[in-house]
């Protein structure tokens, strides 16, 4: 399953993928496992739902297993120490006025593997992860989104 791209995550997304793969090839893997036995033991397997749903689980489960590890394999890890605070780099936090809700953000440049809109964790590769890197506080971006255009004007980078 090595499509060859190069996944850029930081150390810390390293550390939380490893966790989640140790506990989807252990814990989830056995709960699976006692799904798929209970549901033999209802009998007739050509009408037997419980069984389908464990297996197409299982097979979700392992499609889960074999994306991360091909994550890691391919992982370019981010040394954050090393990067600096004048350009918005992957591992950056960046502090910018979003002129739309005039208010102020603060993303966190990642890699696509760590991305998590939820909590401002912006892909490299989202339209405005992209339009952020290789800026400079002071810099004012237009990104194209969705919804139209968004601008935001860059106050800080820090790591």
């Amino acid at each position: 399953m090595s499509d060859g791209k190069k996944y850029v995550i930081t150390y810390s997304g390293v550390k939380k993928l490893e966790e989640e793969l140790q506990y989807l090839k252990t814990t989830k893997r056995k709960e699976i496992t006692e799904k798929i036995k209970l549901a033999l033991s209802f009998g007739d397997l050509s009408e037997n739902s419980e069984y389908d749903e464990a297996k197409n689980d299982q097979a979700f489960l392992e499609g889960k297993i074999a994306q991360i590890e091909n994550m890691l394999k391919n992982a370019v890890i981010i040394d954050e120490s090393e990067l600096k605070n004048d350009i918005v780099s992957v591992g950056s936090k960046v502090k910018v006025m979003d002129y739309e809700f005039d208010e102020e953000v603060l993303f966190s440049i990642v890699g696509s593997a760590e991305a998590d809109p939820m909590e401002n964790k912006i892909s490299n590769e989202s339209p405005v992860g992209s339009a952020l890197i290789g800026k400079k506080v002071g810099d004012v971006i237009e990104v194209q989104v969705p919804d139209g255009v968004n601008k935001y004007k860059i106050l800080d980078i820090t790591r």
